[in-house]
């Protein structure tokens, strides 16, 4: 085994996997002890590194693409203090870092783990449930909905329609971006069924991010969200199957619920992108002939 200790956390290598605990020095970033320990796979690595530095070396874990939720969705846009795969490495300890390098580039080889990128996720993502404040807002996600409550520094307009509650089969796309400069961020959860996509400040399905400490927590609930909706490279044959449909003209009631269900469900993967155009109009039409 290979273990290396350190005030940013203690990384360790057993030859399957690459566990990360977050150190408890003040130093460590408020996500990272939110998030807390990462177990990550052998099969998610793309690669390792460790680069030397005049005060501390930098060890860094390289994810393959789309194996992680939360890399998914802050898409490298996550500051050096907030990524877990980053481990700040005092000078005296660099031949120790070297080594887990080694240990780990060995496996990667014994094992011919595949660099390119994934078409699931290997990793679970964070806890549930989750709840994170931040900005102008409180979101809540336990799996099945995703609860937004405002505070007072929410604009009016968005606030007078109360919380928001959206279940997780509406939700198309889930965006994270942090503030920069003059421009704040947001998180927002694309509804299908939504006609128009106003500025964060006022829109029902969006938290506004101004900069600010907690900020960086609100791509913990994002990245919870998307480790339960389709990846985006999924192929049709990792969706489950629906139920067939008949092959006959429906003979009663029953058959004429059943392939309403059939359309509804069929609109559900459509909206969750999970259906192109083109497969959905083949499937919803032939549905409709047997009505």
């Amino acid at each position: 085994m290979a273990e290396i200790i350190q005030k940013d956390g203690t990384w360790t290598f057993d030859g399957d996997t690459v566990r990360i605990v977050p150190g408890s020095d003040k130093g460590v970033s408020l996500l990272r002890r939110t998030l807390g320990e990462v177990a990550v796979p052998l099969a998610a690595l793309a690669g390792i590194s460790f680069e030397a530095g005049k005060k501390a070396g930098r060890l860094r874990l390289r994810l393959r693409d789309g194996a992680d939720p939360l890399m998914q969705i802050t898409g490298g846009k996550l500051e050096d203090g907030s990524d877990p795969y980053q481990l700040s490495v005092a000078n005296d300890r660099s031949g120790v870092a070297e080594y887990f390098v080694d240990e780990v580039r060995n496996a990667l080889l014994l094992d011919q783990v595949a660099a390119g990128p994934a078409d699931h996720y290997l990793l679970p993502g964070p806890a549930l449930p989750i709840t994170i404040g931040a900005g102008d807002g409180t979101v809540t996600f336990d799996g099945e909905r995703i609860r937004l409550e405002w505070n007072w520094k929410t604009e009016e307009s968005k606030s007078a329609g109360g919380a928001r509650t959206i279940a997780l089969a509406d939700v198309d796309a889930v965006e994270w971006l942090p503030a920069a400069g003059l421009e704040n961020g947001y998180l927002r959860f694309r509804v299908a069924k939504a006609t128009a996509t106003p500025p964060a400040k006022y829109d029902p399905h969006a938290v506004e991010l101004w900069g600010f400490r907690k900020d960086p927590l609100m791509a913990l609930v994002a990245a919870a969200v998307v480790a339960r909706m389709p990846h985006p490279r999924a192929t049709p044959a990792d969706i489950p199957a629906l139920p067939a449909v008949p092959a006959a003209p429906a003979a009663d009631g029953a058959d004429h619920d059943a392939l309403l269900r059939r359309l509804r469900e069929l609109g559900e993967l459509h909206g969750a992108g999970i259906l192109t155009d083109e497969e959905f109009a083949t499937a919803k039409q032939a549905v409709l002939k047997r009505l």
